[in-house]
């Protein structure tokens, strides 16, 4: 892992002269004006950008339905309760690449029924709906891994809350989601790669230039580079696509 990524590293601060004189040398300078060609002249700034909205919001949405729905599977007995499991269990076979195009028909349809009466597309084109579609085909993977986390906690701490007079809701927002943090935290880790790096989806709901996210966005760089015969600008828009994961990692690798 560690061989690559330098790699790309090194290759971002290199002229065109020495990239194709020798890939594997060190740059002579840094050669930062591959990173202003790609921040700004290839408008990898909207890409980064929408990628940030889209990855946030995605994040907001899971946790919100996920958490709640995670302690109640883990946590009571209610009807229907094995059915929805194995629902959640079987989600987790399905890979999201293979049903892109029915989910796309499927908003296509709903955004062509619904844009004459609001005048603006909901459903294509849309930062929050691609958010949404990252949400919720992460449900199943989040779901289990949270509910699993729950179970593990003693049911001493619920009982004391529930003497004190708490609530479900409270006992769930400030004794159990609070003991579950480590579960959490691996949650988002795990879940912001997969947005963060997404590419078919993107590329599928997001046809509009303006709205690309940066995976989709290193198309126009990879474009460019074959043309003008300079990778430089494009290994820079893979620093800026790499950085904030490795920056997140960083922070909660603990």
């Amino acid at each position: 892992i560690i061989v690559p990524i330098t790699w790309v590293f090194f290759a971002s601060l290199k002229t065109p002269q020495e990239f194709f004189m020798n890939p594997w040398k060190m740059p002579s300078s840094f050669y930062f004006k591959n990173f202003v060609d790609a921040f700004i002249g290839a408008n990898m700034r909207q890409y980064f950008l929408n990628s940030v909205i889209v990855t946030a919001l995605a994040l907001i949405i899971l946790l919100v339905v996920s958490l709640p729905a995670a302690y109640v599977l883990a946590r009571f007995e209610f009807k229907f309760k094995n059915l929805i499991n194995r629902l959640f269990t079987i989600g987790l076979f399905i890979n999201i690449n293979y049903i892109v195009i029915p989910i796309f028909l499927m908003l296509l349809s709903w955004n062509r029924s619904i844009e004459p009466i609001v005048g603006m597309n909901l459903f294509i084109n849309n930062r929050f709906a691609l958010a949404l579609v990252y949400a919720s085909t992460s449900l199943p993977f989040t779901i289990y891994l949270l509910s699993s986390y729950f179970r593990t906690l003693p049911r001493a701490f619920e009982e004391a809350a529930w003497i004190d007079g708490a609530s479900h809701f409270q006992t769930m927002f400030k004794v159990m989601i609070p003991m579950a943090l480590p579960s959490v935290v691996t949650v988002i880790l795990f879940n912001f790669l997969s947005f963060w790096n997404e590419y078919i989806i993107a590329l599928t709901l997001m046809p509009s230039e303006k709205l690309r996210t940066l995976p989709v966005g290193l198309i126009n760089l990879q474009q460019a580079a074959r043309g003008a015969a300079n990778p430089g600008p494009m290994y820079a828009g893979m620093v800026l696509v790499m950085l904030p994961t490795l920056i997140l990692y960083i922070f909660v690798q603990r």
